[in-house]
């Protein structure tokens, strides 16, 4: 029997054409989540901005007959400061990878660029992971401090809504929320809420997309790999407290010589000598949250116009403990200072 004789796909392949797309295939670039649901002030001229902020209230008395004396009263403020703090970033790049590439690099660095300050922000203004050591601690110590903590049980739902709960919480601290931002895997937790009949309490329209709520509040879901799961599962607050303010706006400068160095001083790129240039990120602003005096909690150190939702066993949990703003669990500390020393996008990071 003779041998088979045929030309196969192997033996052509130098002839086979093959389809390039030209398109990077990449996720969303996500931006700071706690930026979109933040106050913005008007843009910082300096360094400090100093804000006047209610802190006692007048009085008001009846008259006792005709001729009654008048009580006399008076109010009171005092001045908060909003402190800039600076995030940035360089990326050097080889001119001939810049000549040689069938894409636009600056063009997808800088997004990205956007996206990794957004990180950085919210993890400091969330979790307080990382802040400059002028900022205020982070939400989820605030939050911590004055008691606005509730540990996840196996009844969701009363956790959030209950008494004492999530929302019970900021309310009693004369806020109404407006606003949560959550962990993604909160989601599915909302559509496994059943009632005593194996009824979905949490109801969407799945014949289009609905926006997820609790309660007439928006939630949101960071993406920016900004939320740490295992210390919250969710933040709900009255958002319109928490401000920030711009020194400078995001900039970007692209650069064709001078030398970039480690925190030691060592050179690792010369610019110029190594052909390469490279593009820097600049961004300043502070953040504080207002949490004036108000009717119903008159006592600053336990009034917090948030509170957090924290899955069982979280290092953020309730176990902290608060005295003239330092943290004394050691546990929380270590968890923190590490956090810090790994941190690849920011170093020598001293915490509060």
């Amino acid at each position: 029997m003779a041998d088979t004789v045929a030309i196969l796909r192997e033996q052509t392949d130098a002839l086979m054409k093959t389809q390039e797309i030209t398109e990077i295939i990449q996720s969303t670039v996500e931006s700071s989540i706690a930026l979109k649901a933040m106050t913005r002030l008007p843009n910082m001229a300096s360094g400090v901005m100093e804000y006047p902020i209610m802190d006692s209230y007048p009085l008001a008395g009846f008259v006792d007959g005709d001729t009654g004396l008048k009580m006399t009263t008076n109010m009171s403020w005092k001045k908060k400061k909003l402190y800039v703090g600076e995030i940035a970033a360089i990326v050097p790049i080889p001119d001939n990878i810049v000549a040689d590439s069938s894409y636009d690099i600056w063009g997808q660095v800088k997004p990205r660029l956007i996206e990794a300050a957004g990180r950085v922000i919210d993890k400091a203004i969330f979790f307080g992971v990382d802040k400059p050591d002028n900022w205020r601690d982070g939400i989820l110590q605030g939050a911590t401090a004055a008691g606005n903590v509730v540990t996840e049980t196996a009844d969701i739902y009363k956790d959030i809504f209950g008494i004492d709960g999530v929302i019970s919480k900021i309310e009693e601290d004369g806020y109404f929320p407006d606003q949560i931002i959550s962990a993604i895997n909160m989601r599915a937790k909302l559509r496994e809420l059943r009632d005593t009949t194996n009824r979905p309490l949490y109801l969407e329209d799945m014949k289009s997309t609905t926006p997820y709520t609790l309660s007439g509040m928006g939630m949101q879901f960071p993406r920016n790999g900004a939320f740490d799961a295992t210390k919250a599962n969710l933040f709900a607050g009255d958002f319109k407290q928490a401000v920030y303010a711009i020194r400078q706006d995001i900039t970007f400068d692209v650069f064709n010589s001078g030398v970039i160095s480690d925190e030691n001083g060592k050179v690792l790129f010369n610019l110029m000598q190594n052909d390469m240039k490279a593009i820097r990120m600049v961004i300043r602003l502070g953040w504080d949250i207002f949490n004036p005096l108000n009717a119903i909690n008159t006592d600053e150190t336990k009034r917090f116009p948030f509170a957090v939702y924290v899955p069982s066993g979280s290092t953020g949990a309730s176990t902290v403990s608060y005295e003239n703003g330092q943290f004394l669990d050691n546990d929380f500390q270590n968890d923190e200072q590490i956090n810090a020393e790994t941190s690849e996008e920011s170093k020598n990071v001293k915490k509060k």
